[in-house]
């Protein structure tokens, strides 16, 4: 049941930093945020949640340190986020085989939106549309009808939709991330692979109920620890639900690669379901 270390691990939830300040990552939902304590100490809006939030330093290169800190434990891909920056081009440039993209989209936005999804997929070839529910500006609703064009669009393009789900760690409300929202999403998409992001929780429970419901609905563990993990999704995991639970952490955003690997070797998996976990499951949801 121990962790073993000879899997090419794809982590699905991986950021690059663009400089030493990584303040501007939480910029888009920052207007959203009310209390002091956010607004005045913390470099990131869920700080409060996190312990020893890693730091890169100055760095000539930060493409390069990030690849670094993946080579030292064996993460031979990363999901990570598309920007229209220089940091997202040299990525794709210089490391076509260690990184593969999702899009960071407003539903507000409409069909503006739409078509930006379509420009950039066939620009990039992008794997994956995520959407962060409750930082969107105004929030919007899993399940709301600002969403579906998304969904549709995501459908046809064949691309999986990423989505925060559960208790945002930002002081703002959560109304949005229900994950009961989820199932009239999977009911009326059926060919959309839907990816749960950070936890579930509280209702982690109804998310195993779900994933059980419907073939197209998994779950990532973007943003906790492994000793964090929710016994309902190591269950699952290690039962009925080998296929459906997949590996992101959050480094650099809250945790150090380090933490996450460290923690990772007591996480009580089944021997069977570790390279569906770190490899096999991203690779066949995103395509891979």
């Amino acid at each position: 049941m121990a962790m073993p270390d000879n899997i090419g691990i794809i982590d699905c939830m991986l950021g690059i930093p663009d400089a030493e300040d990584r303040a501007e990552w939480f910029a888009p939902f920052r207007a959203l945020i009310k209390d002091q304590q956010t607004l005045g100490q913390f470099a990131m809006p869920a700080q409060y949640m996190f312990k020893d939030i890693p730091q890169s330093g100055k760095q000539d290169d930060y493409l390069a340190w990030t690849v670094a800190q993946m080579d030292k434990h064996n993460v031979e891909k990363a999901l990570v986020g598309w920007n229209e920056n220089e940091t997202s081009y040299r990525a794709k440039e210089l490391y076509p085989d260690r990184f593969f993209f999702d899009l960071p989209i407003n539903p507000n936005n409409g069909t503006e939106e739409v078509r930006r999804i379509k420009r950039i997929h066939a620009e990039v070839g992008l794997s994956a549309v995520s959407c962060f529910p409750s930082g969107t500006l105004p929030q919007v609703a899993i399940n709301h009808k600002y969403m579906w064009p998304i969904y549709s669009t995501c459908e046809e393009l064949g691309l999986p939709i990423l989505l925060n789900v559960g208790i945002p760690g930002p002081r703002i409300p959560m109304e949005t991330q229900k994950v009961e929202h989820l199932d009239e999403v999977c009911w009326f998409f059926p060919e959309l692979k839907v990816v749960m992001r950070h936890g579930a929780e509280p209702w982690e429970a109804l998310a195993v109920k779900l994933m059980l419901k419907w073939p197209n609905l998994y779950y990532s563990t973007s943003a906790f620890a492994p000793k964090h993990y929710p016994k309902a999704i190591i269950d699952y995991a290690n039962t009925r639900g080998a296929d459906k639970v997949i590996y992101a952490g959050y480094f650099p955003m809250g945790l150090s690669l380090d933490r996450i690997m460290s923690d990772m070797q007591n996480v009580p998996f089944k021997d069977e379901v570790w390279p569906k976990f770190l490899r096999e499951n991203a690779m066949k949801v995103f395509g891979l």
